[in-house]
């Protein structure tokens, strides 16, 4: 089987003064989540993962998953409406810049689940409700084909993993880094719409860290591989899907008509006018659609 999505050896800052100053973006940007949040970093065969938790209710847990590059401070805007309701928390992939330590490389999809799952079991829960971004979501799917059994559903927005990565993608965010870093601030509301490329507009604490580690963080990362037509159909679980219209990932009715074959999907939506960067640039839709699909499968009150 074909090997993608992964960095192939483990990820490390190119120098230690890097690190120290990605480090020192990521805490600005984690000043963006409510307090209180707790810090906690789970042990595995892999290395250390770092984990944010909100969040008290006694609930049924929603985890979440970021896209490549990224952290847990992307998903400020959810935080606060999914906390009140259920614990929520935000992995940083053991192989992305983040404050999670690798020592293990991880090496394909069985590797990737089994990471996953000695999170989820370092953690304590049992049943999950697992969302996921981009490459994100690609690891929840993979989770879903290779190793389900402490999960409840699936949410996955503009996934990885249904359609292989188009040069498009990878050229507008060649080009939108570019613009990050060259193209003067009012032009960048302009950029971002004819590139697809949310982060152009998106609150500087949050993109800086991810420039600095774009910039020093390697190896890169082989582009996320698309599952068979055979992994796909061993998803039990429940799945929603949510793909921007204007996503450059996918080709929105394509992904939706493969996913809605192959997949137990519950709901799916392709939102109008959006791109690739969905619980950013609708975050209040998509935590009502995460919401109400948690509601419809999980268990009130639960110890976890």
């Amino acid at each position: 089987m074909k090997v993608g999505g992964v960095r192939g050896q483990v990820g490390r800052f190119t120098s230690p003064d890097a690190e120290r100053k990605f480090l020192a973006a990521y805490e600005r940007a984690m000043s963006l989540w409510p307090q209180p949040y707790e810090r906690l970093d789970v042990e595995t065969s892999y290395g250390t993962t770092r984990v944010y938790r909100y969040g008290t209710a006694p609930a049924e847990p929603i985890v979440l998953l970021h896209g490549h590059g990224a952290n847990a401070s992307n998903w400020y805007p959810q935080i606060t409406p999914l906390g009140r309701e259920h614990p929520v928390y935000a992995i940083d992939t053991i192989d992305d810049p983040g404050g999670s330590r690798q020592r293990t490389p991880v090496t394909g999809s069985r590797d990737a689940a089994a990471w996953l799952t000695e999170v989820l079991a370092g953690l304590g829960l049992r049943r999950v409700h697992l969302v996921g971004l981009s490459y994100g979501a690609w690891l929840a799917l993979n989770q879903g084909i290779y190793d389900p059994d402490r999960l409840a559903t699936l949410t996955l927005l503009d996934p990885g993993g249904l359609e292989k990565v188009r040069l498009r993608f990878m050229a507008d965010m060649l080009v939108g880094a570019l613009a990050m870093a060259l193209a003067p601030r009012r032009w960048r509301p302009a950029l971002g719409r004819s590139l697809n490329v949310h982060a152009l507009v998106e609150r500087a604490e949050i993109m800086k860290p991810v420039m600095i580690g774009a910039r020093f963080f390697r190896p890169d990362r082989s582009p996320a591989r698309p599952f068979t037509d055979d992994e796909l159909q061993r998803v039990t679980v429940p799945v929603q899907l949510i793909v921007g219209e204007r996503s450059t990932l996918l080709q929105p009715r394509r992904a939706l008509a493969r996913a809605s074959a192959l997949l137990p999907v519950v709901r799916a939506e392709i939102l109008p006018d959006v791109g690739h960067a969905v619980p950013l640039e609708r975050p209040d839709l998509v935590n009502a659609r995460i919401l109400a699909f948690v509601k419809g499968s999980a268990v009130t009150s639960v110890d976890d």
